[in-house]
């Protein structure tokens, strides 16, 4: 399922609300969901979450003039060992971040809703650097440097974000 942010009820995140009787849970909700949850919920509450996160921080890096979404994605849609992607369009200033389906995370339900923010900020920052990077000659030892940094400036940001 594809989200469109800002985050927008729509199809089964609607269903979703009916049937949680209109009540939407906060981020402390989320973080409290335990291992009994149903698959099917835990995947919409972690696409819920990072759209919202993907919002807030689209807000903060001043990326509001890019048409950003986030999608769960299971493991083998992914490069091996990575969580996350970005796909962007330059030209039409779209961006699709993709980021590991719950279901394969071995994690605690709540450091995983932080290691999905983590993807979601890491993954901006590539994109707020496609004007410096995109010209350049790629290497594997510079896209190695480029993840380092980008890893460095995430845990920064978020750790300023939760005031530690």
């Amino acid at each position: 399922m594809l989200v469109s942010c800002p985050a927008c009820i729509s199809g089964s995140l609607t269903l979703l609300v009916l049937v949680m009787g209109c009540a939407t849970p906060s981020h402390a909700q989320l973080a409290s969901k335990s291992s009994e949850t149903p698959a099917s919920e835990t995947r919409l509450l972690a696409e819920r979450f990072a759209a919202e996160r993907l919002w807030m921080w689209q807000k903060r890096l001043n990326l509001q003039g890019w048409d950003l979404s986030v999608i769960v994605s299971r493991a083998n849609e992914l490069k091996p060992k990575t969580v996350g992607n970005i796909h962007w369009d330059r030209d039409k200033k779209t961006a699709v971040i993709r980021f590991l389906d719950p279901s394969d995370y071995h994690l605690p339900f709540d450091q995983m809703l932080h290691d999905i923010e983590f993807t979601v900020v890491h993954e901006l920052i590539h994109l707020e650097m496609v004007p410096v990077l995109s010209d350049l000659h790629r290497t594997e030892e510079n896209r190695r440097e480029e993840e380092h940094a980008v890893n460095h400036m995430a845990e920064a940001l978020l750790k300023l974000d939760r005031g530690q």
